[in-house]
């Protein structure tokens, strides 16, 4: 199901499966991409309960091995509306018997969207119903619509600094790097700078970057309290992800203890966690 929240300025829908983002716009124009399966068939899937892929798609806990797919199973479920207004709406998924099979811990995952002016609030929370320390990874993946040239667009952070992007082997850290180019901490766009995937940034300064088009701006993200961000694209698809992460794919080293893995957020009994970003058109 379709749901749709609006103010004075903009408006945006989401579907209940996986309370993903599907629409977001102002003046009838939509700066979310639309879906071609083509290229890719998600536009603002959340990950949960880990961010990219697990060193042969599992997990060890409590002596066993879990499985669990690339980005986690949360994208997949159909959420429940907690709560709606005109200009908010609030979706929630609890634990059940399909995610404890493979992620055995009791959980309360809730994503509310706001809208503020011309600035969307996207919330995630987070709550352990669990009687122990339960681990997890959770981030955003939201595609963002590119028009005509992709080497018209730039993204300027609101910090200066050097960027180091940490490189995937088969969806895994292979414990390499490289430097990306930029000029007053502005990267250029071009496809060639994902031909090994994406570019992942483990120690950024910024919070806040602006997506530019001629170096005009179309919009920005606000992600305070994300320590990773990920950017990413396909060969010549029309859309760039804008990715703040609570959470890492596996090193290709990993032992596989999931209490060990880089990045992983450690949640206590009946504790809660929460993260919000900002999206400004």
């Amino acid at each position: 199901m379709i749901v749709t929240i609006t103010n004075n300025k903009i408006s945006a829908s989401i579907d209940t499966i996986g309370a993903e983002l599907i629409r977001l716009e102002k003046d009838n124009q939509n700066c979310i991409w639309t879906v071609d399966d083509t290229y890719w068939n998600k536009t603002s899937p959340i990950l949960f309960p880990i961010v990219g892929r697990l060193k042969n798609d599992s997990y060890k806990y409590d002596g066993k091995t879990y499985e669990l797919p690339r980005h986690g199973f949360a994208r997949n479920f159909e959420f429940q509306i907690l709560n709606k207004t005109e200009n908010s709406i609030i979706f929630v998924l609890d634990s059940n018997s399909e995610t404890l099979k493979n992620y055995p811990f009791e959980f309360q995952l809730q994503l509310e969207y706001e809208l503020d002016g011309n600035e969307l609030k996207m919330k995630y929370s987070v709550e352990n119903k669990s009687q122990v320390t339960m681990p997890f990874s959770i981030g955003s993946h939201p595609a963002f619509a590119i028009e005509n040239s992709f080497s018209d667009y730039s993204l300027k952070f609101n910090q200066t600094e050097e960027f180091t992007s940490y490189e995937l082997d088969n969806e895994q850290f292979s414990n390499s790097f490289r430097k990306i180019n930029s000029e007053n901490g502005q990267i250029n766009l071009n496809y060639s700078l994902f031909e090994k995937d994406a570019l992942v940034f483990k120690h950024l300064q910024s919070n806040k970057l602006t997506l530019l088009k001629k170096n005009e701006p179309v919009l920005s993200v606000q992600f305070e309290g994300f320590p990773y961000l990920g950017i990413w694209t396909k060969p010549n698809a029309p859309f760039l992800c804008i990715e703040p992460w609570c959470g890492l794919a596996d090193n290709v080293n990993h032992n596989g203890n999931i209490f060990e893995k880089e990045g992983i957020n450690l949640l206590h009994p009946q504790e809660f966690f929460s993260r919000t970003i900002k999206i400004k058109i």
